[in-house]
C-alpha cells in the first residue's frame, strides 16, 4: 500500500496537477493539505472518475484536508482533534484496510514569541494527546501531513539561518514533534535514508527550487507496528517543476 502526502496549495488551481500525479505515481492512500475549498466545492465526483474516494474537510480561502483511497473505503472518519475547539480545518483521519491514516495540516506558528506560535504549540500538544489515544485503539498508524517543522539540521538548506529560534525549526517546534514520535512513530523518510539536503518544501521567490534552497517539513510517520513493513519511502519532485506548481512535493511510503 503506498500511503503519500502532498499539500497542493489550493484545489482549486491544482487539480490537473493532482489528477495527472495520481495517475502517474499510481498511490492507494492520499492525504492532501491545504485544499482551500468550501465542502459543496471538493472535486469528489472527479476524483471518484478516476478510482479514488474521498473525504474531506475544508472552508474558503484557507486551510482544508481530505483523504482520498483508491478502491478502497475510508471508515470510522473523524474531522478536527476530538475536545479541541477549533475553527480551522487542519485535520482529519480514516481507516483504511486496517491502517488508521491521520492527516495533519499543522499551524505554521508566522513566528516564534506570536500568539500563532502559541497557538501552534497548544495545537500540537492537543494533537500529541489525541494520537496517543489512536495509537492505543489502532496500533497500525500512519500520521501524515504538512507538519511546518523540519526535524533537524539536515532537513534544512541552512542550519545558521533556520536555527532553533527560527519559526519551523525552533527548539520548542522540535521538541513538539519529538514529543509526537516518542509516543512511537518513525519518521518513515529516516528510515531509508540518512541523506541531507533532500526537501519537500521550497519557497516560490528567488529561484529557490531550482537552486534546492528548500525544507522537509512534509512527513510520513509509522508507528511501531507498521516500521517493519515500510519497505520505501521518499519524496517526489516532479510536480514541483510543472508549471503553476505547489510549493510542496509529495511524500511517500509504502508498506508491503
Amino acid at each position: 500500500m503506498k500511503i503519500a502526502s502532498w499539500n497542493v496549495n489550493s484545489l482549486n488551481v491544482r487539480l490537473p496537477h493532482l489528477e495527472q500525479w495520481l495517475r502517474d505515481a499510481q498511490p492507494d492512500v492520499v492525504g492532501i493539505q491545504e485544499t482551500k475549498l468550501e465542502d459543496a466545492k471538493f472535486p469528489d465526483t472527479a476524483l471518484a472518475a478516476m478510482g479514488y474516494r474521498s473525504v474531506f474537510a475544508g472552508q474558503k480561502t484557507y486551510n482544508g484536508v481530505a483523504l482520498l483511497a483508491k478502491d478502497r473505503a475510508l471508515d470510522q472518519v473523524q474531522i478536527g482533534i476530538p475536545g479541541f475547539e477549533d475553527e480551522q480545518k487542519r485535520v482529519i483521519a480514516a481507516t483504511i484496510d486496517g491502517v488508521r491514516v491521520i492527516n495533519l495540516y499543522v499551524v505554521n506558528g508566522q513566528d516564534v514569541g506570536t500568539e500563532k506560535y502559541a497557538y501552534k504549540l497548544r495545537w500540537l500538544e492537543a494533537v500529541t494527546a489525541w494520537v496517543a489515544s489512536e495509537l492505543a485503539a489502532h496500533p497500525q498508524l500512519v500520521v501524515l501531513g504538512d507538519f511546518n517543522i523540519a526535524p533537524d539540521a539536515r532537513d534544512v538548506h541552512d542550519p545558521e539561518v533556520w536555527n532553533e529560534s527560527h519559526i519551523l525549526t525552533s527548539a520548542s517546534e522540535r521538541l513538539a514533534l519529538q514529543r509526537l514520535l516518542d509516543l512511537g512513530l518513525h519518521d518513515a523518510f529516516r528510515l531509508h535514508s540518512a541523506d541531507a539536503g533532500v526537501f519537500s518544501w521550497w519557497d516560490y521567490r528567488q529561484a529557490a527550487f531550482r537552486r534546492n534552497l528548500g525544507l522537509r517539513i512534509d512527513l510520513t510517520l509509522v508507528s511501531d507496528a507498521l516500521r517493519g513493513r515500510a519497505v520505501a519511502s521518499g519524496i517526489d519532485h516532479e510536480p514541483r517543476t510543472w508549471e503553476r506548481p505547489s510549493d510542496h512535493a509529495p511524500a511517500w511510503v509504502e508498506l508491503g
